[in-house]
Formats: structure tokens, C-alpha cells, sequence
């Protein structure tokens, strides 16, 4: 069956249904972990082997309500897309179809103004150090970009994507915005941007007791950082939990 690209939920083809229900299910625990922003963030994940055919959620659709079929099916190719009926957030077009385009190693992108790592993005050195084992696990695997532009429609979201073709970074730290973060698969992504706010966490709450923090030496968070990438399954293991929990709640996000 032919995939159907449109950006109208009601029209768009059905297939895909694991990806589908993984993504939604991301949508609903971001949500109930308070990591979202209103209706203004965004999720996407390619779904063709090059990476152009995304899902993504609805434009201002509230993360806790996503299901499956509520995802558009998207062509970062087609610049007519904002033209459809029911078309996407023309700033989360401009982020994540640019991305699509460019990065095709970055299957899932996760965009939020998640709390603690909003605030990292507004310190006027956004590093993250290595001071325990979360934050660690992004030693020399983030990007800072430092030349905000404003609201991320297509000129931003090229700006960015040219930031991000080094498949070693797996989070862009967006200065004075939020944070982004990639990954191969939905479980893999979601559990970055889970970890990430609580390594973000974990650094302001140390910054905020006044006291010197004792970090890490470089070969100790690097060789962290490898034992947690190569850590067997807890991504999909992660997710699998979360889906379950949701499933015993009788949660429609499947649908």
C-alpha cells in the first residue's frame, strides 16, 4: 500500500502502527511528567529509510490527548505541506521537516521547554559538567547554540538542522529557547530527554546550594558515558514499562 503524505489526520494512511503508538505514548508521559509546554512543542520520527516521511503530532494538539492516529504523516520534501488542510505548526514544521531533510541519522526529535533544561539553555554558559552519573551520560554529546533567532520557522529550523549532522550529538541545548534531542528510535530518544531533564536538574539544584561541585575527570565521565550508551535495552525497556502502565490504566493512546 502506498503511503498517503498529507498533513490532514483524518486522510492520513494508517501504517505504521508500533511507531505510531511508541510516539504517542511518549506524548502522554511528557505530559504527566510535567515536561511540556501547553500545546506548543513537538515530536516527530521518520518513518522511510531516508528519513524524510515523519510522523508528528498535530498542530496545538495537547500531549496528554495524542493517540496513534492523531499523528500527520509528513514529506520533508513537500514545502506545500503548510498549504493542507489541518496543516502542522508552521514552527514545528520549519524545526523538525529541516531536520528530516538533513540529518537523516536523527529518526526521533524531540523538542520541549521542559523546566530544568530551559533553565540551562539561559545561563550564559549552558555546558552541562559531569558532576554524577546522568549528567555524564552527555559528556561530548550535546551542541550549544548560543545565536537564538526567534520563533523556529523554516530559515531557523535550517540553521539548526546545520548543527546537528554529526551523528555523535544527541541533544542540542537551544540557548534562550529549551532543548532538542535525537535519537535512532522513539524509545531511545524519549529516554535521552527524560535523563537529560534530570541531569539538568540535578546541576541547577548543585548551582543552587553555593558550594564547589566536585566534577568528574574527563577520561571517568567519557568512559560513563560509553558503559550508558552500550548499556543493554534499558531504552526500549523503558518505554515497554511506560506503554504497559498505560495499557493497565486502559489509556487510549493506541487508538
Amino acid at each position: 500500500m502506498a503511503l498517503t503524505l498529507s498533513a490532514d489526520r483524518n486522510t492520513t494512511n494508517m501504517s505504521h502502527d508500533e511507531e505510531r503508538a511508541d510516539l504517542a505514548a511518549a506524548f502522554r508521559w511528557t505530559a504527566r511528567l510535567g515536561m511540556h509546554e501547553a500545546v506548543a512543542n513537538h515530536f516527530s520520527l521518520a518513518v522511510s529509510d531516508d528519513g524524510r516521511q515523519f510522523l508528528m503530532n498535530a498542530n496545538q494538539q495537547h500531549f496528554s490527548r495524542i493517540k496513534a492516529s492523531d499523528l500527520l504523516l509528513l514529506d520533508a520534501g513537500n514545502r506545500e505541506t503548510l498549504d493542507h488542510p489541518d496543516a502542522p505548526d508552521p514552527t514545528a514544521w520549519g524545526l523538525h521537516g529541516a531536520i528530516h531533510r538533513h540529518c537523516p541519522h536523527a529518526r526521533c526529535v524531540m523538542h520541549v521547554h521542559s523546566t530544568f533544561a530551559t533553565v540551562l539553555a539561559c545561563l550564559e554558559d549552558s555546558t552541562l559538567p559531569p558532576i554524577d552519573q546522568n549528567t555524564a551520560m552527555f559528556y561530548n554529546r550535546t551542541i550549544i547554540d548560543g545565536q537564538f533567532a526567534g520563533l523556529a520557522f523554516e530559515e531557523e529550523g535550517e540553521r539548526c538542522a546545520s548543527m546537528l549532522k554529526d551523528p555523535s550529538i544527541q541533544v542540542m541545548i537551544m540557548g534562550n529557547h529549551g532543548v532538542l534531542v535525537i535519537g535512532a528510535t522513539v524509545a531511545q530518544a524519549f529516554n535521552r530527554l527524560y535523563y537529560f531533564e534530570r541531569a539538568a536538574e540535578t546541576y541547577i539544584r548543585a548551582l543552587q546550594t553555593g558550594r564547589k561541585l566536585r566534577v568528574l575527570s574527563d577520561a571517568i565521565a567519557e568512559k560513563t558515558a560509553s558503559e550508558i550508551e552500550n548499556y543493554p535495552g534499558q531504552s526500549e525497556r523503558h518505554l515497554t514499562e511506560l506503554k504497559l502502565i498505560l495499557d493497565e490504566e486502559g489509556s487510549d493512546y493506541r487508538k
